[in-house]
């Protein structure tokens, strides 16, 4: 019977792992050049490295033959999900649900008040020496549409909750009814538009979201209206995103991007009115201690043969669990 539990953080750093497992630290190396720790075969529960390269993450997948469990650390599952036919049958597939909230709900509120209130270009004055005032638009006062709201989504509208805003309106896959209010469903989205004078990606990126952000959506947005992406970058038509921005019509604050990493001399890195982070939403100091308390939970959950959390579909059954998102 498989035993190994290959774990992306070294066990010794990790308190109150369950005992029965065999734990085995493997995060791929620097280089992706690391052995395995030991026969994939005799692998049961494999937790994949986090902000690794996808050639890394995936490398072990389709040699775990009696893998149970594949968790990772990130909230979105894509890059597994497009890999499924690597593994066999019965595996459950989970994702970090508590992980990333704190620190992605902090980003997507900091580059929302930093692209409105024109701190890229104070970065800019400021290297050149120049003093250069002026008004900005405040947060205060405005609409803004979280599209994509289950734990991130709910985080953000957390953070803006003090900042005095007009309005939220909250979109997800289907209608429902939160703390906060009225979640409409995605086939809302595009009326809900024009009203929008903020709009936060939190989507997970699936075969429903991608290109959600296309030309048509983008046209619908009022002049003058700032785009934030904290989700994944292929939820927005990078070409269709370029040109609002280049016409002026638009600002963006985006995370991800589609290419990822965006590579030198790509057009968006100096398009008008983009504020551009490199994908940081989720590594912070908030990550280790709350990935660590998933791990424990989870582990100790598989040990005890208890419901695992944040199961997102189980191979071979065509059944999928609901992101919330």
């Amino acid at each position: 019977m498989t035993s190994d539990v290959w774990l992306p953080i070294p066990p010794k750093e990790i308190e109150g792992l369950p005992a029965g497992p065999r734990y085995l630290f493997w995060d791929g190396g620097d280089n992706g050049d690391q052995p395995f720790p030991g026969d994939p075969a005799q692998c049961a529960v494999y937790v994949v490295p986090y902000m690794k390269r996808l050639s890394v993450r995936v490398a072990p997948l389709a040699s775990l033959t009696g893998v149970r469990v594949v968790q990772t650390l990130t909230a979105g599952v894509d890059d597994i999900t497009a890999r499924l036919p690597d593994l066999p049958p019965g595996v459950r597939l989970c994702n970090a649900r508590g992980v990333h909230e704190t620190s992605t709900a902090e980003l997507a509120l900091t580059l929302t008040l930093a692209a409105l209130r024109g701190v890229p270009g104070f970065v800019r004055a400021q290297q050149q020496e120049r003093w250069e005032g002026g008004f900005h638009p405040s947060l205060a006062d405005r609409n803004v549409l979280i599209v994509g709201y289950g734990p991130i989504g709910e985080a953000v509208e957390d953070r803006l909750a003090p900042f005095e805003l007009a309005r939220v309106a909250r979109v997800a896959r289907s209608r429902r009814t939160a703390a906060r209010g009225l979640v409409h469903p995605i086939a809302d989205v595009l009326s809900l538009l024009p009203d929008a004078d903020v709009v936060i990606l939190c989507t997970p990126l699936t075969e429903e979201t991608r290109g959600l952000v296309d030309a048509r959506f983008l046209g619908r947005m009022k002049d003058g209206a700032l785009l934030v992406n904290v989700a994944r970058g292929p939820v927005v038509d990078t070409g269709a995103l370029l040109a609002e921005l280049e016409r002026g019509r638009l600002l963006a604050a985006l995370d991800v991007t589609d290419p990822e990493p965006l590579p030198p001399g790509h057009p968006l890195w100096h398009a008008p009115g983009v504020l551009i982070s490199p994908h940081v939403g989720g590594p912070s100091s908030a990550f280790l201690p709350r990935a660590k308390r998933l791990l424990v939970d989870q582990l100790t959950r598989y040990v005890n043969r208890e419901p695992l959390r944040n199961v997102i579909l189980t191979t071979g059954s065509g059944t999928a669990g609901a992101t919330g998102r």
